[in-house]
């Protein structure tokens, strides 16, 4: 069910209305068929919805936020820089976190600057990847977000924090900048990522869901191919959006082996080796114990199995998202082989529809975002922003199907090789019975982050009233 959401009427639940906007409808999919009027017979099966249990998006700000918004978007004393790093989905973060922080701060929220990507070494801008004027008309209310600083500050040095502790409160930033902010007119904040707290007083929380889901949209030549590319994979049905994680960086960070051979394996021993700053995965577990953690993406071998044990048809449509893996595409070819219409963007691109972007690896994520958040169901070989970040979504609007692969028990029974085919489906279903996207309250799970869990703070049922 996708539900009548429209963030500025005075109706901000939608509780009186099921009719579907067009504001929450997967870009490029026709009313008619988010309405189960087209494909009814097919989204049965594996492509079945998970029960929503009539939640649906309330951004029901309290009086006491919206008093104090017309002080805050008076203000014209306090202005806030941010310089956000980091591949595309991480960019994101930092900035639903900069307009947090604006907030908190009654500042101007200067549109937030992109850091050039220094793994890839694309230069976009906000306005390449994201729609500037939808996102400073969708926080109006908000935050006062401004192009660039008045002429009176352009001269001036702004005050510049480069060590932000993580996961701070309001409070500290309060205690921390106010004071500077109001002398000296401007702050600057680099290295965002993580340094807000995820757990905020409510009505933070529900702007950062604003910000998530409505604010920061894709820039119209995305959206436009994006769009394209979803009706491609639609034309014959549903479709499952996989985001694989295969790439050498993602073996490095995590402290896993692709397994692929003991040369691949020693590349990324000798990588991690010699760089050892890039390891973000505890660093006193062997390989092994990560593995059988669940903390190690799952390898193409792995993710074929899963997939079958699920119920995934070999007729079924699949869009696979994500960079080159190590190995190259062979290393994808039991996939492959075992789901033959097995596509990505470069497949489903028309000839020369890419080359304006192919220089640009954040507007290439960006492509690939759009096309897995529209798809009937979704699921990451590991986890990740670009995962968590779809999964938030396809939540809020509508509980759409994602499978969350339950790494840490089901390795085992990949490594007993002596367990039935059978069987070992029966427990794969089993195990992931309640991990294929169902409501999922984030209070029962303090610290996680309300855009990957936006239950209770932005979204209601019948019986939260």
């Amino acid at each position: 069910m996708w539900y009548n959401f429209d963030p500025f009427s005075p109706n901000p639940c939608g509780i009186t209305s099921q009719k579907v906007s067009s504001s929450l409808i997967p870009n490029g999919v026709s009313e008619s068929l988010i309405k189960g009027e087209e494909f009814n017979e097919e989204l049965k099966g594996f492509w079945k919805q998970p029960d929503g249990f009539g939640y649906r998006p309330c951004l029901d700000f309290s009086d006491e936020y919206k008093k104090s918004s017309v002080e805050i978007l008076k203000d014209r004393s306090k202005f806030l820089v941010v310089v956000v790093s980091g591949g595309m989905n991480q960019q994101r973060n930092q900035i639903v976190d900069a307009v947090v922080i604006a907030r908190i701060l009654g500042a101007a929220l200067v549109v937030p600057i992109l850091q050039v990507n220094v793994i890839w070494g694309d230069e976009s801008e906000f306005s390449d990847i994201f729609d500037v004027e939808h996102f400073k008309e969708a926080l109006a209310d908000d935050v006062r977000i401004i192009s660039s600083l008045p002429s009176n500050h352009l001269m001036s040095r702004p005050v510049e924090e480069k060590h932000t502790p993580l996961h701070v409160s309001p409070q500290w930033i309060r205690a921390r900048y106010l004071k500077r902010m109001k002398r000296e007119g401007v702050l600057l904040l680099r290295g965002l990522d993580s340094r807000l707290s995820k757990d905020l007083p409510s009505d933070l929380q529900k702007l950062r869901c604003k910000v998530a889901f409505h604010a920061l949209r894709f820039a119209p030549p995305i959206r436009e191919l994006g769009n394209k590319l979803t009706t491609r994979m639609r034309s014959k049905g549903p479709y499952l959006a996989l985001h694989l994680r295969m790439e050498k960086d993602v073996w490095v960070r995590t402290g896993c082996l692709p397994g692929l051979s003991p040369e691949y394996d020693e590349i990324i021993h000798n990588e991690r080796k010699s760089r050892p700053e890039l390891l973000t995965s505890r660093s006193n577990m062997t390989y092994h114990d990560r593995k059988l953690a669940g903390l190690c993406p799952l390898t193409a071998m792995e993710v074929t199995r899963l997939l079958k044990a699920l119920g995934v048809p070999k007729t079924g449509r699949i869009f696979w998202a994500g960079g080159n893996p190590l190995g190259g595409s062979q290393v994808l070819s039991l996939l492959m082989t075992e789901f033959p219409h097995f596509y990505n963007k470069e497949d489903l691109a028309l000839a020369g529809e890419l080359d304006p972007f192919a220089q640009k690896a954040s507007i290439m994520a960006a492509i690939d975002y759009i096309v897995s958040e529209n798809s009937d169901v979704f699921m990451a070989s590991h986890g990740g922003n670009m995962g968590h970040a779809i999964q938030g979504y396809r939540a809020y609007s509508g509980h759409k199907k994602t499978i969350t692969p339950n790494k840490r028990q089901m390795l085992s029974y990949f490594l007993n090789t002596s367990l039935p085919e059978d069987e070992f489906n029966t427990i794969i279903r089993y195990l992931h019975h309640d991990s294929m996207g169902q409501p999922e309250i984030r209070t029962s799970k303090a610290g996680r982050d309300v855009t990957k869990f936006p239950i209770p703070e932005c979204m209601r049922n019948d019986s939260s009233y």
